[in-house]
């Protein structure tokens, strides 16, 4: 799985299974799609 920020949203690639896992994972950190792009930290810039 592989997970690009970029400065207008964040592009996820893998199995679906996998980027709905992230997706809920990242959803208790960040409220919204801008608040995970401005702290890219917490959340990973890639994942393998």
């Amino acid at each position: 799985m592989k997970i690009y920020i970029h400065e207008k949203g964040v592009v996820l690639a893998g199995k679906a299974w996998e980027i709905k896992q992230k997706l809920k994972e990242y959803g208790k950190q960040h409220c919204y799609v801008k608040d995970w792009i401005k702290h890219p930290a917490k959340a990973g810039s890639r994942s393998d």
